[in-house]
């Protein structure tokens, strides 16, 4: 996976889920039950066990921390839970100026029990690489400003064309707290770090280079001298890719909207040098017959080889209905190819 990173020839070509730890593994659904998600979050042998079941299971050639985008929040002091059913609910959105300056910063004490568990991660991991990971300030903000999930992000649009200064400076402060959160990873030993941008697909254009940019590229830039590969993912992001590898990214995330060679042609002709891509199965063709999912497997992997280098993915996270022995069979299909 970091040969593929790199843009070098790997042995094989490598693969790994997002959310490939969780609800689709009924070990997983054992192990978690009755716990809360923030305190498995912040439990280290929880965290790595959970780390390491898709690992064991699937035979990936990645883990990813098992982490939510919301942890470093809740680490920092903002008072954010995960309801089940719902996702990350703010009991407070933060609209205004005095909410704004409030907001605490994070320092890597406050998240220990994530870099323990690390530890533990890179004692049985061996050779397979840890990825770590975080939310971007835009996904962040979204979060914090409509006060949970949301369908189209209008306090968080409204406040950025509205209110700019307020917007930067919230940006920029959890930027600051992303980049905290990153830096613990890379201390700690990972050996890859994922940005995720989850509803960076939201925005024009001309907002996400307005409004989005600048901070994404501030947290990418930030973690540059640990020389680990940088990959940056967002969902809908199909217009935004460009801008997104010029923030910083050594791997671009592609979603499953668009096909992977024409990802790749277009972050080529913006950047004038082939892009390493990360991608792109579609998480609900996984519920389809094996002919079908092997064909766009198949597709997906020929799409790959017009990039410098590709890491095969979904174009989003596993659902949780999906059946695990199928993501076992596609890990197998893949290292085949």
């Amino acid at each position: 996976m970091l040969v593929a990173a790199r843009g070098g020839t790997p042995s094989h070509l490598p693969v790994w889920f997002m959310r490939q730890a969780g609800r689709s593994l009924p070990e997983y659904r054992s192990l978690r039950e009755g716990v809360p998600m923030m305190r498995a979050c912040f439990d280290p042998a929880l965290l790595a066990e959970i780390t390491m079941q898709p690992v064991r299971r699937h035979g990936v050639d990645a883990a990813i921390l098992f982490s939510d985008i919301v942890v470093p929040l809740f680490a920092a002091g903002v008072a954010v839970d995960i309801v089940p059913g719902t996702g990350p609910v703010v009991a407070e959105p933060i609209r205004t100026a005095k909410a704004v300056a409030e907001l605490p910063g994070l320092s890597a004490g406050q998240v220990e029990p994530v870099t323990d568990g690390i530890a533990l991660l890179l004692r049985e991991l061996g050779e397979t690489p840890l990825i770590g990971f975080a939310g971007a300030p835009f996904t962040l903000a979204s979060y914090l400003i409509e006060g949970g999930p949301s369908r189209n992000h209008e306090h968080t649009k409204a406040l950025m064309h509205a209110e700019p200064e307020l917007w930067h400076a919230l940006a920029d402060k959890l930027a600051d707290v992303t980049l905290a959160f990153l830096r613990a990873q890379l201390d700690a030993g990972v050996d890859a770090v994922q940005l995720f941008d989850s509803w960076a697909g939201a925005l024009s254009r001309r907002d996400y280079r307005e409004f989005v940019f600048p901070h994404s590229a501030k947290v990418l830039a930030g973690v540059a001298g640990y020389g680990v590969p940088r990959i940056h993912f967002g969902v809908g992001t199909g217009e935004l890719l460009p801008a997104m590898r010029e923030a910083g990214a050594d791997v671009v995330g592609v979603d499953w909207r668009i096909p992977l060679d024409e990802a790749t042609s277009r972050l080529t002709e913006a950047t004038g040098t082939a892009p390493v891509v990360q991608g792109n199965l579609d998480p609900a063709l996984l519920m389809a017959s094996w002919p079908v999912i092997e064909a766009e497997v198949r597709r997906i992997a020929d799409e790959g080889k017009a990039a410098r280098g590709h890491i095969f993915n979904l174009g989003h996270g596993v659902l949780p209905e999906t059946d695990p022995t199928v993501l076992t069979r596609v890990v197998e299909l893949v290292h085949s190819l």
